[in-house]
């Protein structure tokens, strides 16, 4: 590789990021060795015209204008679009470094170079970037919405039901399970409203609207600190625009509101 490239450069679960200097520039620029070794490189898409390399290093180079962050202030910085390419980068650099060796033989794995899969040259075994599918579902009562707040969140924070689909389940089931598990509610007339990687650490969100069908909320206190019906003139603390929940539970209040 002779052109100039951009680089996502992670060190300790920062990146190194443009903070200031000129517009529209947000990682390294470099060519072909510049940050690293390239057989550890993943090409993980194009920006801004150039092909956008991801790198894991031991220290990140000191460069004017630039600052190592976490990922998750980035879509506050840059935008979406670069959020989600240094997302889709953050999984495979975890994925590159999670699977060095074979998990049925324990033998060193390689990259293969047509597809982003780690081969063991002994036993043939395949591995490729972790998925995991979550279910994220907004319920809806008439004029108001059923919102809950894990221990996990920020201060106030109150969002969607959510969980992992688990092996065997459809995405329909694992909605009404997780809303039977965590608050003890039935839903019915489950829409689907968006989709979301989710790269902490490898997720994809996806998020439904459903209508209340019964049940009192009994909050799985494993799970969920509080939870109960809000008016969209009584919403909590919503999440971050980052996140497809803040999306999902803005689109409702917007239905709630068009039609009252």
């Amino acid at each position: 590789m002779t052109e100039t490239a951009c680089w996502i450069l992670r060190c300790e679960q920062r990146l190194l990021v443009q903070t200031e200097g000129r517009e529209g520039v947000f990682f390294p620029l470099g060519q072909a060795g510049a940050f690293g070794p390239m057989e550890q490189a993943i090409l993980v898409g194009d920006f801004q015209g150039s092909p956008c390399y991801a790198l894991d290093v031991p220290v990140l180079p000191e460069i004017p204008g630039m600052e190592p962050i976490p990922l998750r202030p980035l879509f506050n910085l840059a935008g979406p679009e670069v959020f989600a390419l240094a997302g889709r980068a953050v999984q495979l650099l975890d994925w590159q470094s999670q699977h060095r060796f074979c998990g049925r033989c324990g033998t060193g794995t390689r990259a293969l170079g047509h597809e982003f899969a780690m081969e063991c040259p002994d036993c043939g075994l395949l591995a490729y970037p972790r998925i995991s599918p979550a279910v994220m579902v907004l319920i809806r009562d008439g004029q108001r919405l059923l919102l809950a707040r894990s221990p996990h969140f920020k201060p106030g924070v109150f969002s969607a039901l959510a969980g992992f689909v688990e092996p065997g389940e459809t995405l329909e089931q694992c909605a009404a399970r997780e809303v039977m598990e965590e608050v003890g509610l039935e839903i019915t007339n489950l829409r689907y409203f968006a989709s979301q990687p989710w790269p902490f650490p490898n997720s994809l969100m996806v998020a439904f609207f459903a209508d209340y069908a019964g049940g009192q909320i009994t909050p799985d206190p494993t799970e969920i600190e509080a939870a109960d019906w809000f008016a969209p003139e009584n919403m909590p603390l919503l999440p971050d625009p980052v996140s497809i929940s803040r999306r999902l539970i803005e689109a409702a209040l917007g239905e709630m509101v068009s039609s009252s």
